[in-house]
């Protein structure tokens, strides 16, 4: 379950996942990061083609996202890709990931800062 601060998932139980839990977990990373019904399935639907119904569906618990379906929600939903890989016990996988991407965006901002001051330097200079 998701908890109201942040977005860490925590299995209830060790083993196989239920669809019960599956669906529930699915539910509430789309609820968390989308906000409201009717806001989640527009970018769920436009994220995965999926149809309205489907989407809300998925939004309520009702049934989960197919295989196809989850990866394009993995694709673009941090929330999402965090549970999936909390259910499948790699939630180290996550920190790994994001130390990975934390690490790009920190080169791209000092490379920014680079082209900054080498302006501001040229600037000076004549």
């Amino acid at each position: 379950m998701l908890h109201k601060k942040g977005n860490s998932f925590h299995r209830e139980c060790e083993g196989r996942v239920s669809s019960s839990e599956y669906r529930q977990a699915i539910s509430a990373a789309l609820s968390q990061e989308l906000g409201g019904a009717g806001r989640a399935a527009k970018a769920t639907m436009r994220w995965t083609g999926a149809s309205e119904r489907t989407v809300k569906n998925w939004i309520s618990g009702s049934y989960g996202p197919t295989a196809e379906h989850l990866i394009e929600l993995m694709r673009h939903s941090d929330s999402v890709l965090a549970v999936v890989l909390e259910l499948a016990g790699r939630n180290e996988a996550m920190t790994t990931e994001r130390l990975k991407l934390v690490k790009q965006d920190l080169a791209d901002v000092l490379a920014t800062i680079e082209t900054i001051c080498a302006a501001e330097d040229d600037q000076r200079t004549d």
